[in-house]
């Protein structure tokens, strides 16, 4: 009896360290996780955000009549 009582009060710190890093770890991943969530939706949000205001305001490209006649522009007055 003596000798399971000694194996097991050997193995109990061992078993807790064990516990401790297993909690650790799983903390670690789990937050890794909900940061690749939350940057994920982030990006989703800017571009759709991006997509909206290409959407709304076009690139104004001055028609080739307006670069011509515009000051400093060789051949406009």
């Amino acid at each position: 009896m003596e000798t399971w009582q000694a194996v097991l009060i050997g193995l109990i710190p061992s078993i807790g360290v064990g516990l401790l890093f297993w909690f650790v770890m799983r903390s670690v991943m789990r937050a890794d996780r909900r940061e690749r969530e939350a940057l994920a939706q982030i990006d989703r949000e800017e571009a759709q955000a991006r997509a909206a205001a290409a959407q709304a305001s076009p690139r104004d490209t001055p028609d080739q009549d307006e670069r011509a006649t515009a000051p400093g522009t060789p051949g406009s007055s």
